[in-house]
């Protein structure tokens, strides 16, 4: 099953507004904060285990306007046997 990993700059000031924007988009997807703050910008990042539909993308995206600091980087992952 290919697994989805977002990740995005967001202002440090912003994590809380950006966290309450997902948080009800983000259904069963997990939502991950590296430790460090670095040039006033936190990183998150979402981890979609199950994909991530270009629709609901859309809606992510649509829900973080405004909010980060340049793009939203899509990575696929597929599992090794």
């Amino acid at each position: 099953m290919t697994r989805h990993y977002v990740y995005y700059r967001v202002p440090a000031e912003r994590v809380a507004d950006a966290v309450a924007a997902l948080r009800p988009l983000l259904g069963t997807a997990e939502l991950l904060r590296r430790p460090e703050v670095k040039d006033g910008r936190a990183t998150l990042m979402e981890v979609h285990a199950g994909g991530l539909l270009p629709e609901h993308d859309a809606r992510l995206r649509a829900a973080l306007a405004g909010l980060i600091d340049g793009e939203r980087h899509v990575e696929a992952f597929e599992p090794l046997a």
